[in-house]
């Protein structure tokens, strides 16, 4: 755990020029009780006009909302958004002034209505978990995310000991693997992102892996093209890979707003 907090501050306080390159992400799971299915959609409906003019302003790099599988009340959550940073520094305090934002997207409301519409976003639905991300790996790839984008979300439970080289293992063994069949044609992008809060030995996983494809033809090979096969060392390196790491849930997500 003190290697875990050492490399968050790192992370938090390290050189801003190099953290400048390098993408932050904020994930929002969010769960909306039947009833309130139309409710919520209006609701990010309104939210995503604001994300384009933070968007516009610098203040993010984009803002994604996600329908997720299972998605039933007693199965977690139902969608997730996602928000795009340039740095650590805007992610953590929420930088840029939100009441330009918000007025310049809806400049005909009055402050009335817009604080009604505000209000009306705690009723639609319940944030029910907020994470703060790091990517450290991805694939080369020109993978534009359309709109119907598939993605499996996985929730990687990683020890003290094991985090050196269960991050090895995704970076050195399962992204070449990606790389190849994204080469191939059978899928759009893998990332591997490394949680920089919450942290602790009661949160529930220390790394998400995204695996995305142009839908859900792509995910199973529905298409002309094949798999690139894999040999036997690439098949001992990923088992071993596998012991490091305890998959505790998966989610596959379907991109249904964008914003960049």
């Amino acid at each position: 755990m003190k290697k875990l907090l050492l490399l968050i501050a790192i992370l938090l306080f390290g050189n801003a020029a190099i953290a400048q390159e390098k993408l932050y992400l904020v994930f929002e799971f969010m769960k909306v009780d039947n009833e309130q299915e139309q409710a919520y959609w209006d609701t990010e409906t309104f939210w995503e006009k604001i994300q384009e003019q933070r968007t516009k302003n610098g203040d993010i790099l984009g803002w994604d909302l996600w329908s997720l599988q299972p998605g039933g009340e007693n199965q977690g959550f139902q969608y997730l958004t996602v928000t795009l940073y340039n740095n650590p520094v805007k992610m953590m305090s929420g930088a840029g002034n939100f009441e330009a934002a918000l007025k310049a997207a809806y400049p005909k409301m009055s402050d009335e209505e817009l604080n009604k519409k505000i209000n009306n976003t705690a009723k639609s639905r319940d944030l029910a978990v907020r994470i703060y991300l790091e990517q450290i790996a991805t694939t080369k790839d020109n993978f534009q995310m359309p709109m119907g984008t598939i993605a499996g979300i996985n929730f990687m439970k990683v020890s003290d000991e094991n985090f050196e080289k269960y991050e090895k293992f995704e970076t050195e063994t399962f992204r070449p693997i990606a790389q190849k069949e994204v080469e191939a044609g059978t899928r759009g992008n893998w990332g591997l992102m490394r949680y920089m809060l919450p942290v602790g030995s009661d949160v529930n996983a220390t790394h998400i892996t995204t695996d995305m494809y142009k839908d859900y033809n792509q995910l199973f090979n529905g298409g002309t093209t094949v798999s690139p096969s894999l040999s036997e060392a690439e098949i001992k390196k990923i088992q071993e890979g596998m012991a490091t790491r305890d998959l505790k849930y998966k989610y596959m997500a379907t991109l249904v707003k964008k914003v960049r």
